[in-house]
């Protein structure tokens, strides 16, 4: 095969307060913000990215801010829970660590053999750290506000909540290189390749409600291919299959395109290159407000329209 899907590229969801997105991320999760930009499509609000210190593909939570929408509907036709990697044993600080901050968790649980803590941000994302011995600390943002023993290592998984599954397992099988490893109840799990962010559950879930995307929930969910030449292999091939896909579209840092799978959650495919790097130093990611080309001339009417954020989660804020 020519072209291959290499596991999660990003997951993209919706915020409602920039400001409060970023001390969550930062500052509890200690992720890297690694670019503030805007939504290409709508650049009147932010698109916030964390990620780990050199914003790896598979590290790269990304935001939508809309600051007064209202909020999501988990169900199905989306991807409902978004799952870090943590290295084994680092649940009881991660607990701890909640606990001090005063986020609510719920009970943690073994899954596949894994060890997994819910959790959920100020806006109702649905999150899980999932303990494997896959968590690589390259992944991590070294100078991160939690200790690189305990840090996110990326992603781990990806959950996708479906009426029924059959379409979308042979879509990932059949065409895009995932093998099915298990099997728990109606949670099916498939991987391609072997490490984390390789990895995708698929609920089966007749009789839950559709989900509605908004604020608290996933918009999309991007898969890696390594180039352009493989994306663009990747675009004759899911065209070929009869789904409605998008046109490569350059978003600097990757190039995308979009189509939805059979239970109507929105995939992308996105490429590994040219990186985040191409506009920022790597030293200085996520320090400012970075535009595409074809905006910088409307710079001035864009600041002046989104709202003052401070890159410095509250804690680093109070020590400045």
């Amino acid at each position: 095969m020519s072209k291959a899907i290499l596991g999660i590229h990003h997951i993209t969801a919706i915020t409602g307060d920039p400001q409060e997105n970023i001390d969550f991320y930062t500052g509890v999760l200690g992720l890297r913000l690694v670019k503030v930009t805007v939504n290409f499509d709508d650049p009147g609000s932010y698109h916030l990215y964390y990620g780990n210190t050199n914003g790896t593909p598979g590290t790269i939570l990304t935001f939508f801010a809309w600051p007064g929408a209202r909020r999501g509907r988990h169900g199905n036709g989306q991807v409902t829970v978004t799952s870090f990697a943590i290295p084994p044993g680092s649940l009881p600080f991660w607990r701890e660590r909640f606990r001090t901050k005063d986020i609510a968790f719920d009970a943690a649980h073994e899954r596949f053999g894994q060890q997994v803590q819910p959790f959920a941000d100020g806006d109702g994302m649905r999150l899980e750290l999932v303990e494997t011995p896959a968590a690589d600390a390259a992944r991590a943002w070294e100078g991160g506000s939690v200790p690189l023993e305990f840090a996110i290592r990326g992603f781990h998984s990806a959950t996708l909540s479906e009426t029924g599954y059959e379409r979308t397992a042979a879509l990932l099988t059949d065409t895009m290189g995932f093998r099915l490893v298990g099997q728990e109840q109606n949670r099916f799990r498939y991987e391609v390749g072997h490490g984390a962010s390789q990895t995708v559950d698929v609920i089966c879930a007749p009789a839950a409600p559709d989900g509605r995307v908004a604020v608290g929930s996933v918009h999309h969910i991007a898969w890696r291919t390594a180039d352009d030449a493989q994306q663009r292999d990747w675009l004759r091939e899911i065209g070929r299959l009869g789904y409605n896909v998008s046109p490569i579209m350059d978003r600097i840092y990757f190039h995308s395109i979009y189509y939805r799978e059979p239970g109507g959650i929105l995939f992308e495919i996105a490429t590994d290159v040219p990186g985040f790097a191409i506009d920022e130093p790597l030293a200085k990611l996520g320090s400012g407000l970075m535009l595409p080309p074809w905006l910088e001339a409307q710079r001035p009417q864009i600041e002046a329209v989104l709202p003052p954020i401070e890159r410095h989660h509250r804690e680093q804020r109070a020590a400045l």
